[in-house]
């Protein structure tokens, strides 16, 4: 073997950590079975075998259209929204007789609606089509023949295809490892694009192919792979490979993820097991569960109430209309016989008066159809895309440290961030920083470390009423090592030799040294040895271990090297351990294990983990301590810290191997249940540990935590804390954050009571579950009552446990119902699943807007069953951000996305909308009025042109401007007085009574410029001809009131002008004018009755510019004095503060 590859292993900083061969002795395979059968033959892409499955090939497209699809699809989603469908029908209709109105103004306002989001639609959609291209492009090198690769396109691999993939380059599918640069056939994978996490990741080959490390080895190489079927779960893969006529069980540990990257290592070789849309990745690229704000779903309800007003109009008219048509020609007499009634169309015959009201209801349901709003739907699109864009470049919430701004991921939900009553809040990571410090330790029943937490600062503060903080201790760290903050003279500087329990302080700390999963990494520059570990727990736990004289210094596949002080000589030797087991942590097992063997031949297994799990694991001999350790625990946990219990056992050869060999066996099963098969044998070998201690780690809280939390509770938001840590630990940590304030009444659900304890230990299940339940059940109520009888503030803390029975479909109401009268919720012990059923709980049993805030990927369920879910970007990577709808950085953001940014997103979009309605009813109910006055002729009293570009150019405008920049108060009000923010919980601006009253204040502005322009103009000359006001000139007369009137309430209703709102409110009037002049310039073919009618009818005309001023000012005083009335002596909170 060439040297070079040798000193390439020695170099290496990549070990793996699964040992031991294995082999099919007892195969318990499904392979061929449902979900198992999938057959890959390895180097033999274009064999018959191989074509005859017909796999996937390796495209891979995310876009939503295709250049066929993208009409179709794209119009047909645009036509789900009911008010765009009924734009369709009755544009439609315009192309028969019935039209009140000519086609072409009615169906161009629809073309450049849906056109605008369309085109929206398309640009998105063509961006996602250029990374498809950009990824489907990229080449690598795949095996020809004769072991020479040569580079081909992603999207033309195939399953089967031999893969050479080089450092710092994507995997192209999902691959079997077959080997790498490193002779051990290890290698480094980033998964930051598949979960966020950028701690890198180890992957091993299996033992017998790791030899296959140069292109020429691959010629003759074949082999079959017998695995599961594409599914999505990125952390299991069930599989067999058979290679030289021998079985090899394969795991996750040899599948490269398609996304992924190569990181720190030359070359890897693999084999394509998936591909395109069969990758994992591809098959976890579901849409997010899709969300409407409550104001999107109301909005529906109010068109709805338009279109049953719209409908009542129509039904009306076409009575009236069927009535006085079938008297026009009674007896031989014409009643109306101007209109020729003898000589009539099918639209008005009098022989037929049924049909004829039939006929003028759809042409009514036409041209009242201008009460809908065609512009809103991408009105509030466009708003809501720049609200978006201000919160995105909001500079207070860039946090410098991480170079993290906010990031709305959907401006879908805007104005919900104004109305949040719950939110629903993780602990670690999210008020805390996730950065873990070693502070204290308890070892053989003795309590070392003296450091003063910031959370016990915090507490004692919160506690101390009034004293002065120079009488507190104070917060100092005692090292500049990261992740170590601990002072004991007893322990340092190697003085614990002198210790009475010494061996039990060496074993404790080689305990840190040697269970655990991370590498050392040697800095050249300085020398020092640094740790990558998969969490900040760990990194804590091994820089805690060489501090005190304990250090991981060398790590490979079989063996972990320690510079450990030897209790005898108190020298600093090496000592080599055999690593033969890592029994890995995870959420159910709550602890992890190693299995080792020391220099002098002893097979110990060393402990770790959460002291639910683990004193029940302890040997009856550890009772000495064990008293002393809990009593320490709970301390710990008062002081807000997390602990783990650590213990070991001595084994003997023959368990050993017994273990290992029933180990091997489950492994080697090929079946959907293996992890639960080896959960259940490491089960047997973790029991009747020797207690050592306890670990004491500090997760800091986050800065800025408890003023925002203050300040949000101050906004009447109620806030839970779901967590997995123990009681204590969340109440003081609660505490500490302001959650819990001095004075709050406690109301504590627990099982931890004697009789509970007592039915366990016998281990009768129903009796535990019956007695479990009766429990809590007692506890609600009692909890209740409490409430009942005190007018004090609660909170309200269960543990995971009760959890359990609390979330059961008889009981959750009542839980329900006893939670939302606590001003405070803390969930401890919660697991990732109670974490999101809860959420769905309080959203759908409270009906208000819930927002749920987490880090991690045990948030995702949490963050996607929230109405609104906020990801914070810390250091558990960015699978919670990915799965958010808005990200941020630190939890102290909160304060200011919610507090200004949805408390302007909620006022701007609430009067927006309810401006929109209003000028359409305006608009709508004078052509109406002026129906009814012509006897419901169906005819308009406005030009067709005029009719179609009302709501696209006139009263547009200034709405939007509205909606994207108007402030009812500064940002520094809004955080000073926080509860402005309760008019978006109660949605005061959105609520029926003001929806309703700006719809009346829309009739009654209609009616009045209706019936002041009529008078105005009836019975005298409008101009110096002597020529009387007709159609042609009442309609343009009413229609400039109108864009007065709507633009200058909107003026009214501004509480923050800028230079872009006068430009477009005054804009948008000068443009009528503007309009008018041009239209009327164009052949009178075009433009019919508005032929120079401004030019030579209405400019020169006194009458017009008094009548216009009389009409605008007489409709508006009312609205202006009501509001003044309002003001002085019923003001609004924000009115107040302004």
């Amino acid at each position: 073997m060439p040297g070079g590859r040798r000193r390439k292993l020695q170099l290496s900083k990549i070990y793996s950590f699964r040992c031991g061969r294995s082999s099919f002795q007892e195969d318990h395979s499904q392979i061929g079975g449902p979900g198992f059968s999938r057959v890959v033959y390895c180097n033999e892409a274009d064999s018959f075998e191989s074509i005859i499955r017909n796999y996937m090939d390796n495209y891979v497209r995310t876009t939503k259209y295709t250049l066929i699809t993208f009409f179709p699809k794209s119009l047909f989603e645009q036509f789900r929204r009911v008010a765009n469908f009924y734009f369709l029908v009755s544009g439609s209709l315009t192309f028969t007789p019935l039209a009140p109105y000519s086609s072409v103004s009615a169906i161009i306002p629809l073309i450049i609606v849906i056109g605008a989001t369309m085109v929206k639609e398309g640009i998105e959609d063509w961006q996602r089509k250029e990374q498809d291209v950009e990824v489907n492009y990229r080449k690598v090198r795949v095996h020809r023949n004769g072991g020479i690769f040569n580079y081909k396109e992603w999207k033309n691999l195939r399953v089967g295809d031999i893969v050479k993939v080089g450092k710092d380059e994507f995997f192209p599918a999902d691959l079997l490892l077959l080997s790498s640069s490193y002779e051990d056939g290890v290698c480094y994978v980033e998964t930051m694009n598949l979960d966020g996490e950028t701690n890198l990741k180890l992957k091993q080959a299996v033992e017998i192919t790791s030899s296959l490390y140069r292109d020429w080895m691959f010629g003759d190489f074949k082999a079959v792979v017998k695995c599961e079927d594409p599914n999505a779960n990125l952390y299991s893969f069930v599989g067999s490979m058979e290679f030289e006529e021998n079985q090899y069980p394969l795991s996750p540990q040899q599948l490269l993820l398609r996304g992924s990257k190569l990181r720190n290592t030359d070359y890897i070789y693999g084999a394509v097991i998936f591909t395109g849309h069969d990758t994992k990745v591809m098959q976890n690229s579901t849409d997010p569960p899709s969300k409407r704000s409550r104001i999107e779903k109301k909005m529906d309800h109010i068109i709805y109430l338009l279109f049953l007003i719209l409908l009542s109009l129509s039904f009306i008219g076409s009575i009236f209309f069927g009535i006085w048509t079938n008297e026009d020609h009674q007896n031989g007499e014409m009643k109306r016989w101007y209109l020729r009634p003898d000589n009539s169309t099918f639209l008005f015959d009098p022989r037929r008066p049924v049909m004829a009201a039939v006929y003028h209801f759809l042409a009514s349901l036409m041209l009242y159809g201008y009460f809908i709003p065609i512009s809103l739907y991408v009105s509030i699109e466009v708003v809501k895309v720049l609200q978006s864009i201000f919160i995105n470049q909001d500079i207070h919430m860039y946090y410098e440290e991480t170079d993290r701004p906010a990031y709305a991921r959907t401006s879908n939900l805007n104005e919900e961030l104004g109305m949040v009553n719950t939110i629903l809040s993780d602990k670690t990571g999210t008020l805390t920083c996730n950065s873990m410090e070693f502070v204290k330790c308890s070892i053989a029943g003795t309590a070392y470390g003296h450091a003063f937490t910031e959370i016990e600062g915090a507490l004692a503060r919160t506690k101390s009423n009034g004293y002065n903080d120079n009488e507190l201790p104070k917060v100092v760290r005692s090292s500049s090592v990261k992740g170590y903050n601990f002072s004991d003279k007893r322990i340092e500087n190697s003085s614990w030799v002198m210790e009475k329990h010494a061996d039990m302080i060496q074993k404790f700390f080689r305990l840190l040294a040697l269970c655990h999963t991370a590498i050392p990494e040697v800095d050249e520059a300085t020398g020092k040895v640094l740790y990558e570990a998969e969490s900040p727990d760990e990194a804590a736990f091994v820089n805690a271990a060489r501090e005190l004289g304990f250090e991981l210094h060398k790590r490979t596949q079989t063996s972990i090297s320690l510079h450990e002080l030897d209790l005898v000589s108190c020298e600093k030797v090496e000592r080599v351990y055999q690593l033969l087991n890592v029994l890995e942590f995870n959420s159910t097992r709550k602890r992890m294990s190693v299995i080792i063997k020391d220099e002098e031949g002893k097979l110990l297994i060393l402990c770790k983990g959460a002291d639910s799990v683990m004193f029940e694991r302890l040997a009856k001999s550890s009772g000495k301590f064990e008293e002393d350790t809990r009593e320490h625990v709970n301390m710990y946990a008062d002081a807000g810290l997390r602990t783990l219990i650590l213990g070991y056992r001595e084994l003997e050869d023959e368990e050993y191997r017994n273990f290992s060999k029933k180990l091997n066996e489950v492994k080697n099963s090929i079946s959907a249940d293996r992890d639960s098969l080896v959960d259940g044998v490491i089960e047997e070998i973790e029991k009747d540990l020797i207690l050592l201690g306890a670990t004491a780690v500090e997760d800091k809280l986050q800065n800025g935590v408890p003023d925002c939390i203050n300040k949000l509770a101050q906004a009447g938001i109620k806030i839970w804390v779901l967590t997995g840590d123990k009681m204590e630990t969340a109440i003081n940590i609660g505490f500490a954050c302001s959650l819990l304030r001095q004075g709050m009444k406690q109301i504590i659900i627990t099982l931890d009571t004697p009789e509970i304890q007592v039915l366990e230990r016998a281990g009768e299940r129903p009796a535990i579950i019956k007695a479990s339940k009766e429990s809590i059940h007692h506890l609600i109520t009692r909890g209740k009552l409490q409430i009942d009888r005190s007018l004090e503030a609660f909170a309200l803390i269960i543990d995971g446990k009760s959890l359990t029975y609390a979330l059961d479909d008889d009981m959750k109401d009542e839980f329900l119902l006893l939670a939302i009268r606590c001003s405070s919720v803390i969930c401890c012990r919660s697991s990732p699943k109670q974490k999101a059923l809860v959420t769905r709980l309080v959203k759908a049993g409270t009906r208000k807007t819930t927002l749920a805030i987490g880090d991690g990927a045990n948030d995702v369920g949490m963050l996607q069953e929230a109405d609104i879910g906020v990801g914070i970007s810390g250091v558990e990577g960015m699978q919670a951000v990915m799965s958010s709808d808005i990200a941020i950085a630190q939890f102290q953001y909160l304060e200011r996305l919610l507090l200004v940014h949805g408390h302007w997103c909620y006022r701007r979009i609430s009067t927006m909308i309810c401006y929109f309605f209003y000028k359409n009813i305006t608009f709508g109910f004078t052509l109406f009025l002026y129906e009814a006055h012509s006897l419901f002729s169906a005819l308009p009293a406005y030009d067709d042109w005029f009719l179609s570009l009302y709501n696209v150019f006139f009263t547009s405008l200034p709405v939007v401007a509205l909606g994207v920049f108007d402030q009812d108060v500064s940002s520094r009000f809004c955080l000073q007085f926080p509860r402005l923010y309760q008019e978006g919980v109660q949605n005061i601006l959105f609520s029926w009574t003001r929806i309703l009253s700006r719809m009346f204040n829309g009739f009654f502005s209609a009616v009045s410029v209706f019936f002041l322009c009529t008078t105005a103009l009836e019975l005298q000359a409008f101009n110096q001809d002597g020529q009387i006001a007709d159609r042609s000139i009442l309609g343009p007369i009413m229609y400039t009131c109108i864009v007065w009137i709507v633009n200058l309430q909107i003026a009214l209703s501004i509480s923050y002008f800028t230079m872009i709102q006068h430009l477009f409110i005054w804009g948008s009037i000068a443009f009528w004018y503007l309009f008018l002049l041009a239209y009327g310039a164009i052949s009178p073919g075009l433009s019919t009755n508005a032929y120079e009618v401004f030019a030579e009818a209405l400019d020169p005309s006194p009458t017009f510019w008094v009548t216009t001023l009389f009409v605008v000012v007489t409709t508006l005083i009312p609205y202006f004095a009501c509001s003044a009335i309002q003001l002085r002596f019923f003001p609004t909170y924000h009115e107040t503060i302004q």
